[in-house]
């Protein structure tokens, strides 16, 4: 597989080559690679999320599930992004910080990244490809978009903004998942 530099982050999938999104490698929140194929053979929510937005109250709801599943082979990824409204403006560790003191979030969290436009992150340009993912490609709208990824690294489901982490939607498409 080759490795391609995108921004200055290292990504081990060909950029329309990718067959999931595990073959992705980007920076953790500390500014280190931290490849998605970890998480190979795990349930795994990828989240743009922001914190100055309203929905940035949904970080306790990801924290919940994240809690709830993470025995059972579920992660959450939560990338952060500044697409919409400049309301995401602070630096890796600002995010960090913010995250853990506000939420107590534990669950990973990446580096600043753009989910949509002319500098769109290789993932996201993945993620939302209509083409590679017909049934939740798309734009994204906003923030706090989540896309349910199977063991396998193929994406299952993807929820908007509005529906919260903890609903009866997400939690159960993941309980599908896991099983």
């Amino acid at each position: 597989m080759r490795k391609l530099l995108f921004a200055g982050v290292a990504m081990t999938a060909a950029l329309f080559g990718a067959s999931n999104v595990l073959e992705f490698t980007l920076n953790s929140i500390d500014g280190k690679p931290a490849p998605l194929s970890q998480y190979q053979g795990k349930v795994v929510l990828i989240v743009n999320v922001a914190s100055r937005c309203g929905f940035t109250p949904q970080y306790a709801g990801l924290e919940k599930i994240y809690e709830k599943y993470k025995d059972r082979g579920f992660v959450i990824l939560g990338f952060p992004a500044n697409n919409f409204g400049g309301q995401e403006p602070g630096t890796n560790e600002e995010i960090k910080t913010f995250c853990s003191s506000k939420y107590n979030v534990t669950f990973p969290i990446y580096s600043k990244i753009s989910v949509k436009g002319a500098d769109i992150h290789p993932l996201y340009q993945f993620l939302t490809d209509k083409q590679a993912n017909p049934k939740t490609g798309g734009d994204i709208q906003w923030n706090f978009t989540k896309f349910l990824v199977g063991k396998d690294g193929k994406v299952i489901a993807r929820f908007e903004s509005a529906v919260t982490p903890e609903s009866a939607d997400v939690t159960s498409a993941i309980e599908r998942a896991l099983q």
